[in-house]
């Protein structure tokens, strides 16, 4: 590539053609240019004789000037010149590129590939080969692709099939294995560029960093070594796990700490943690303020329990990456738990009292309910507690009885009222007890106090840690029968059972043989006690076959970008057999693991090391901030003015030549109208361009000229998502669609309108077309404008046109954002099937998928679905040309199936304006059957 000053070259042996312009002058003044024939009808002989009688010698110096711009233009053009083309790199050899594609890259991904691309382009521009290594593992910790050298567009290929993981990657392995690639094949020296996340590596087994700087140093026997980073504001933010302390939840969030000394935080950052049920529905927005200089902010999740159980996602509003979401499951979820008798025991005395104990240990994760039994089995409980001295009233056992079958947990307590009684008569127990109490380690004892022995396979305690000081003085103990072994959860080191149960239809009897306060045992004052009653409560959830599930396979997974979607092969299934932090792998990406009754979340803000920001570099590594390229492709423009200055020329050597009988005020539009279609050309070209710098869109108007505009003509309108291709087939699509509605119906529409949601209002359009793209990121207030525009009366509808057979992951992320209602599948009997057309399915470019509105409730805006979502491709269908001939063919039923999706789509417009007129036609039948009657 040949740079002069601000002007680039891509192709610079095409100015050669240039030496041309010489010879070319010296031709055109040697032949001139060919008389002008002079017409001879007889009606006209003298006039015509009298007129000049020239011999041209020699041809006009304007327009040899102008047919030898015209060469130049062209020859300029096919040079392929950039304007402002910034050096991305500079040498000779290969260009290795270094891509950590870990969760942290997927906040701003689309910048990257696009970034990717701009140095790409230039090492084609250079004719220098690429070689690109990820860090970050695929799928299944399966073989990173081979290393090659790459051609400019097989490069970008791979760029364009490259996504983000939701793990993390491996620097060190990465650069090992592009360095022995290089020694293995030796390979040239070359210029090394880093895509990094802006964050330092920390090594989870040795807990140490390693240093991106120390790689940068190994990578220098490449070449010079560029490190692109997120500047501070834009590295990622993340929720670590939320923490319970006495029952109250706290969401933590965290960020890097800057390491450059020369970066100082001044301003607070605002953001906000959005609190989600099952349903993608907004149940809280908690507001995050992070002070100057400070790296973790603590708030409280204040929730009703009703709405605490329904929680099952917190994420970050502002941000786009699995490391700002965390996934809530049971064992977070506030269970009613009823203690029995413990408003008047030893009131007095809480110390002396069991549900003293009992509360304090339940009171982190569970609703702690307190009344006798009677009342508390009219509420929702999950687990009624008895301790010892309680009665269970004969006029409740029967209630009692049929609650447990129903799926409750009876958990009940020893002590010196079970120990005389030996449980004669009492039905809720799960073994036969012998009369009295076991002393062990008392004054009249031979022994010690007795310590708990490991819990069995079979046990919902399994994997709890026994500690050495829990020690047991007294016990019930139970009468030997063959299913004892069976029957105990718990056991001491003796093997004498401590907690014993029995299954009672969907639920369970569950004795502990000692007290629940410290009369008998050291256990209540234990962590394992909280523990132990924390399973219980667990075990009340539905958990088929007890704790024995602790192999749980993948369910719901999340990818780089936090949306959930179907695992894949590789993924396997996660012991949660003890309480550990689980940490995400290839393996076990982020999600849910277990199936649709009991589900363990696995979330990748509880295994991650405490974030860093990269630190000082060293003199001979470069430090950039990611930024798309300025360059000016005057390609285009060149091309085009080339163009111009042909059909000038053609112009002139008709008139000089008698060919072209214009006037020279037609002749004049003439002109003007080429030169403006040329330069709409070339600014389409432009558009499409990817040196076009980001934020840039088809509309320009200012606020009042929109308004004024777009409120004396009724339009359809689309959402400019940034891709030319699709805006193109959006408004191609929607001109088709008015141009048939002004054939068959009434409605008269002006133009399509496109719109940019950050800048324009959506108040003025009834319906806005949304083709759902990947890298859709809505801020805060462009999703609260979008939400009023559906809350007052506004129709969406949203085309991922992907044929899947699903609304896709893209339209998933954005109905989180957007907090979208519940949707459903259209019913036949929906107003849409009939507003203007009879319907029974609405096909696109493609058919056979669901269309989805929302759920029917209040007759809110006239009951219009303010949202409509498939995949069917709609636009594509309903587009066509100049000639008014379809663009796109439309699979698999041809143009019938277009003649549908146009009737779909008059449907669609006449439910958006109209409303819910016709929803009386539903009812016509049984209407006509009574009017008969």
């Amino acid at each position: 590539m040949l740079t002069l000053a601000s002007l680039s070259v891509a192709a610079p042996y095409a100015l050669i053609g240039l030496i041309m312009l010489p010879a070319i002058w010296w031709l055109l003044k040697l032949r001139p240019p060919v008389p002008a024939r002079i017409p001879f009808p007889p009606l006209e002989l003298l006039r015509r004789l009298v007129g000049k009688m020239e011999t041209p010698v020699s041809i006009p110096p304007w327009l040899l000037v102008l047919r030898v711009m015209m060469v130049l233009m062209v020859t300029l053009g096919i040079s392929a010149p950039f304007m402002n083309a910034s050096n991305l790199f500079s040498g000779v050899g290969p260009l290795y590129i270094v891509v950590d594609d870990g969760w942290a890259a997927a906040n701003r991904w689309a910048l990257r590939q696009a970034i990717l691309n701009d140095y790409v382009e230039q090492a084609g521009r250079d004719q220098r080969p690429v070689v690109i290594v990820s860090t970050a593992a695929p799928p299944g910790g399966g073989k990173q692709p081979p290393l090659n050298l790459l051609s400019a567009a097989a490069a970008k290929e791979r760029i364009a099939g490259m996504v983000p993981r939701a793990w993390l990657g491996s620097r060190a392995a990465s650069v090992e294995r592009l360095l022995a690639w290089a020694q293995q094949t030796r390979a040239e020296r070359g210029s090394v560029v880093w895509f990094s996340n802006g964050l330092e590596e920390v090594s989870l087994e040795q807990d140490k960093v390693i240093s991106i700087d120390f790689l940068s140093q190994r990578l220098g026997r490449l070449g010079p070594v560029k490190i692109l980073a997120e500047p501070h504001a834009e590295l990622p933010i993340v929720l670590r796990p939320l923490r319970n302390i006495g029952g109250d939840l706290t969401v933590i969030v965290e960020r890097p700490k800057p390491k450059i000394n020369s970066i100082k935080m001044t301003q607070p950052v605002k953001l906000a943690v959005r609190a989600l049920d099952s349903k993608g529905q907004l149940l809280l927005r908690l507001p995050i303020v992070f002070q100057p200089e400070t790296t973790k902010v603590e708030a409280a999740l204040e929730l009703p329990t009703e709405l605490l159980n329904r929680l099952t996602r917190l994420e970050i509003s502002e941000a786009n990456h699995v490391g700002a979401v965390f996934l809530v499951d049971d064992r977070w979820r506030r269970r009613p738990v009823g203690l029995v008798g413990s408003e008047t025991t030893k009131a007095e005395q809480p110390l002396l009292n069991p549900a003293h104990y009992l509360t304090q240990a339940l009171a982190p994760f569970a609703e702690v309910q307190k009344g006798n039994l009677r009342d508390l089995l009219f509420r929702p409980m999950a687990v009624l507690i008895i301790a010892d001295g309680e009665p269970l009233p004969p006029t409740s056992q029967k209630v009692l009885q049929a609650w447990i079958e129903n799926g409750g947990i009876l958990v009940r307590f020893a002590g010196p009222e079970m120990a005389r009684s030996a449980g004669l008569g009492d039905p809720f127990l799960p073994v036969r007890l012998r009369r009295g109490n076991r002393v062990v380690g008392g004054a009249l004892s031979w022994g010690k106090p007795a310590t708990l022995a490991p819990f069995a396979d079979h046990s919902p305690f399994r994997g709890l840690s026994v500690p050495e000081d829990v020690r047991i003085r007294r016990q019930v103990l139970a009468e030997p029968s063959l299913d004892l072994m069976q029957r105990t959860w718990a056991k001491l080191s003796d093997g004498t059972p401590l907690v014993t149960a029995e299954a009672r239809g969907g639920g369970w009897i569950v004795l502990i043989h000692t007290t629940a306060d410290g009369n008998w045992t050291s256990l209540s004052f234990s962590g394992l006690f909280v523990e132990m009653l924390r399973r219980l409560v667990d075990f009340s959830q539905g958990v088929e076959k007890g704790a024995d599930e602790v192999i749980r396979p993948p369910f719901e997974i999340l990818d780089a970008f936090g949306a959930p979607g179907a695992p894949s092969s590789g993924v396997t299934a996660l012991s949660f057999d003890t309480r550990d932090l689980q940490r995400v792998t290839p393996k076990n990406p982020p999600g849910f693991y277990g199936d649709a009754r009991v589900r363990r979340a696995l979330n990748l803000g509880a295994g991650l090391p405490p974030l860093r920001a990269i630190g000082d570099l060293s003199d001979d590594v470069e430090l950039l901030v990611y930024a798309r390229s300025r360059a000016v492709d005057l390609k285009p423009w060149l091309l085009g003015l080339g163009l111009l200055l042909f059909l000038i020329d053609s112009f002139c050597s008709a008139r000089i030549r008698g060919l072209l009988r214009l006037t020279w005020r037609r002749a004049l539009i003439t002109l003007v109208v080429g030169f403006s279609s040329i330069t709409m050309m070339g600014g389409a070209v432009a558009q499409s361009s990817q040196y076009v710098s980001e934020g840039e869109h088809w509309t320009n108007f200012s606020s009042e000229a929109f308004a004024l505009e777009n409120s004396l003509e009724t339009r359809l309108a689309y959402v400019l998502t940034g891709e030319a291709n699709v805006d193109e087939v959006s408004r191609l699509g929607l001109r088709g669609l008015t141009l048939v509605l002004r054939r068959r119906t009434a409605a008269e529409l002006g133009e399509p309108q496109a719109i940019d949601l950050n800048n324009d209002e959506l108040a003025f359009f009834p319906l806005l077309y949304w083709p759902v793209v990947p890298s859709i990121n809505l801020n805060d207030p462009t999703s609260e404008k979008v939400r009023a525009y559906l809350r007052n009366g506004g129709t969406i509808l949203f085309d991922t046109r992907d044929q899947a057979g699903d609304v896709g992951l893209s339209f998933r992320r954005l109905a989180r954002s957007l907090s979208l209602p519940s949707l459903v599948p259209i019913d036949g009997g929906h107003v849409l099937t009939r507003s203007f057309y009879l319907l029974k399915e609405f096909p696109g470019r493609w058919s056979g998928s669901l269309l989805w509105v929302e759920r029917s409730g209040e007759r809110i805006n006239d009951g219009v679905s303010p949202v409509i979502a498939g995949n069917n491709d709609w636009a594509a269908a309903w587009a066509f040309d100049e000639a008014q001939r379809p663009i796109f063919a439309v699979i698999p039923g041809g143009e019938r199936q277009r003649e549908m999706a146009y009737r779909f789509g008059i449907n669609l417009v006449m439910y958006s304006l109209t409303g819910n007129y016709k929803a009386d036609q539903v009812h016509m039948p049984a209407i006509i059957r009574r009017l008969g009657e």
